[in-house]
């Protein structure tokens, strides 16, 4: 069984949201309350534009509604932060049709092969036919990578020579899916993309290329295109998202390690300075440690044990 999102809070929830819960449990809320809960806030990676929004939500609603209570703080906290992860459109993943092409994007390191891994056994689980593709082709160990997750999930991969053109590797594997395809099926594709190139290549002109081809040679594709971000790299995660969501049409997050660290108030960050949703979490290092994300679950796994 995987890890739910609750386990892998476990870091933010004592040390940080925890925290919080005693600083507004500790008598008379002032200004020096709210200073700490700030500090704790941008500890935890929420950001300062996030952090300095809500505190100052919570600030007025203290003042308004008379709250006093520590329950009381703690419900309106959860409220505020409930109302920061707006619920997003249905995942164009799960839409009917013959081939979905998702293209998972991210620096290396960040956990990206080890992702694609991770969705394909998800997605494979739920009854979809998967194909991986190797498109990362600036690094050898990235295409053996991708191979070893490919055998872990029981998924085939696409991949071609290492230093090979990557757009061509892509258009290999869209063909290669194709002809897989059988009545009634429901393939998806993952997309594997560089993280780092060598200083003659243009990281983003190469995934702008991926993504024309993917454009080109399928309907509506890429269907899905998933930033992979690192929790424990906090606020340049959010650097790094900029230049991929300028380069091409991020629809999504997955943030991985978050289990590793105490960075879980990075969420809240994506959704208010990148305007993006979190769409699954790693919540572990096993193949099966991933889960989609739940904003309830999320804000609640903060404060609480899982009750038994």
């Amino acid at each position: 069984m995987f890890k739910s999102i609750r386990e892998s809070l476990s870091r933010t929830r004592n040390n940080v949201f925890g925290q919080i819960v005693s600083v507004l449990g500790g008598g008379e809320i002032d200004d020096e309350t709210w200073e700490d809960v700030e500090a704790l806030f941008i500890q935890a990676d929420m950001g300062v534009p996030t952090t300095l929004a809500v505190v100052e939500a919570m600030r007025t609603r203290v003042d308004r509604e008379g709250l006093y209570r520590t329950d009381q703080l703690i419900n309106a906290l959860k409220q505020e932060l409930r109302a920061m992860l707006p619920d997003p459109p249905p995942l164009n993943i799960d839409q009917p049709r013959q081939l979905t092409v998702v293209m998972i994007v991210g620096v290396n390191g960040s956990g990206k092969t080890t992702t694609i891994g991770k969705l394909a056994h998800y997605y494979k689980q739920m009854g979809r036919p998967v194909v991986l593709a190797a498109g990362d082709t600036f690094r050898a160990a990235a295409i053996e990578q991708l191979k070893i997750w490919g055998e872990r999930a029981g998924v085939p991969v696409i991949a071609g020579q290492p230093g090979g053109d990557p757009a061509a590797t892509i258009y290999d594997g869209i063909r290669a899916t194709r002809a897989r395809i059988k009545a009634n099926e429901q393939y998806i594709l993952f997309v594997d993309t560089a993280g780092r190139l060598h200083t003659k290549y243009n990281l983003m002109q190469e995934i702008e290329k991926i993504y024309h081809v993917c454009q080109r040679s399928v309907h509506q594709a890429p269907h899905e295109v998933f930033l992979v971000l690192d929790a424990p790299t906090g606020q340049n995660a959010l650097v790094q998202a900029e230049k991929f969501k300028e380069a091409v049409n991020v629809t999504g997050v997955v943030l991985t390690k978050l289990d590793s660290t105490a960075k879980g108030g990075m969420v809240f960050a994506i959704y208010k300075e990148l305007g993006l949703p979190v769409r699954f979490i790693g919540t572990g290092e096993a193949i099966q440690d991933l889960a989609p994300f739940d904003a309830d679950a999320f804000v609640n796994g903060l404060f609480e044990e899982e009750k038994v």
